[in-house]
């Protein structure tokens, strides 16, 4: 693997920013320091002043491989995370079977090797009736758990009492879950189709899965892991109503419960759906202005861990398909890193706090081998941001397979211009270097 130097850079790492070079040697940082110039190096970049950052983890994706790859690949999707500054993805278990075996799971690492550009780890599915393949899962070579515990895509609502109790009990790794109430969602459904029949407006989504549905199941994941002790990490909080569960009285690294949030539920609320309609439809719903104001404050102030996307792309014409058939999700993983600086933009957050909530904070909430801070020693999964370049989410630009993006039309006020991932310049200025994959993720246990 080439050497490479990058002079002239604004580093900004673990809560501070410092100017500084960075040699980047067999695939990791070398050295980091003030003036690196007379060192040697197959490629040298000079930075010019702008902002270099860790590589974006992003620890829920759906890349729709295999199975659904007409809504997008494992190939597609990891250049998009590439150009948007996301360097490890780590992705959700309801493709198509469903990674509920050791041997499908092991699938999806095959297909990574040969076509991810970006690194890579695989949750492990589960479901009523998988609890022996759940417990072979290695906790050194994968990142988690999933437990779906609202609907889902297949077989993996996780519904029976006895077999949730058992994973929280043996689970040997992070236990991730997606909180939603399945009966209160039921219930909330059958009126609201009594009230509108076969065409609802988009905004019925936050009152059918509601503030309740959440509350209701995260309440009882978290009851179930502080009785059983399980490392639990509840994803995609989308309620005020959930945050009293969470605290910040522990360091990250301590804690034995975490939550994230995803820029979606802090960039749009229920006023969007007019506009946007099933662009918009994701689970948990995105719900009142109150709601993303009382998370992004939850960030803030360390009550929620991490950020995350929850990227899930679906074609245009399935979300064009009307309130009830249009599949929930949207496409995200590209533009998160652009949306988190438009905030900083708006003077809402700090760069040094994107960076522990989009960087070190899943490293250390999964607790990755060496990846997410500048340090030397570590893989050198980096990213060159321009604050003073634009950047246009229109069809030319959007990289994700199905081809569009909630986000059309906006000018964000940054630019990601290079990407390195484990070494390797990924992404340059508009252009890829498909010539080395990413690397699979390994975790300290």
């Amino acid at each position: 693997m080439r050497s490479l130097l990058l002079l002239n850079a604004r580093l900004v790492n673990e809560g501070r920013q410092s100017e500084a070079d960075v040699w980047v040697k067999n695939g990791r940082i070398e050295r980091i320091g003030g003036d690196l110039a007379h060192l040697p190096a197959a490629v040298r970049l000079d930075a010019n002043g702008r902002y270099l950052l860790p590589g974006v983890i992003d620890d829920q994706v759906h890349f729709r491989e295999p199975g659904l790859t007409h809504k997008a690949t494992i190939q597609s999707e990891a250049c998009a995370a590439v150009a948007g500054g996301t360097t490890t993805f780590m992705e959700m278990p309801n493709t198509v079977p469903n990674t509920l075996t050791q041997a499908l799971l092991a699938d999806k690492y095959r297909i990574a090797d040969r076509t991810s550009l970006a690194n890579y780890s695989f949750y492990m599915g589960a479901s009523n009736d998988n609890l022996t393949e759940v417990l072979r899962t290695d906790p050194r070579h994968v990142c988690g758990i999933k437990v779906f515990m609202g609907s889902s895509t297949g077989n993996m609502l996780v519904d029976n009492e006895a077999t949730l109790r058992q994973i929280f009990r043996q689970s040997p790794l992070l236990v991730a879950a997606h909180c939603e109430d399945e009966a209160t969602v039921r219930t909330n459904a059958a009126r609201f189709r009594q009230q509108y029949g076969d065409h609802p407006p988009a905004s019925v989504h936050p009152d059918i899965r509601s503030v309740e549905a959440c509350l209701k199941s995260s309440s009882l994941a978290v009851s179930l892991a502080r009785e059983y002790g399980t490392r639990l990490h509840v994803l995609h909080l989308s309620t005020a109503d959930e945050l009293p569960l969470f605290n910040n009285q522990l360091p990250l690294r301590e804690k034995r419960i975490t939550a994230e949030v995803c820029v979606h539920h802090l960039w749009f609320d229920r006023t969007d759906y007019d506009r946007l309609g099933p662009q918009i439809k994701c689970n948990p719903a995105i719900k009142e202005p109150h709601h993303r104001e009382a998370l992004l404050a939850a960030l803030l102030d360390d009550t929620l861990d991490v950020i995350a996307t929850d990227h899930a792309p679906h074609t245009w014409v399935e979300k064009q398909a009307g309130y009830w058939n249009a599949p929930s999700g949207l496409p995200l993983v590209q533009h998160s890193l652009l949306a988190m600086l438009e905030f900083h933009h708006r003077g809402r957050i700090s760069l040094e706090k994107i960076v522990e909530k989009m960087c070190h904070a899943p490293a250390d909430c999964f607790r990755v081998t060496e990846r997410g801070y500048l340090r030397e020693g570590y893989w050198a999964d980096l990213v060159l941001v321009d604050l003073h370049q634009t950047s246009e989410v229109n069809d030319d630009a959007i990289l994700y397979r199905c081809g569009w993006s909630p986000f059309a039309g906006q000018v964000f006020r940054s630019r990601i211009t290079h990407t390195l991932v484990s070494g390797h310049l990924a992404y340059a200025e508009g252009r890829f270097d498909g010539s080395v994959m990413g690397k699979r993720v390994q975790f300290d246990r």
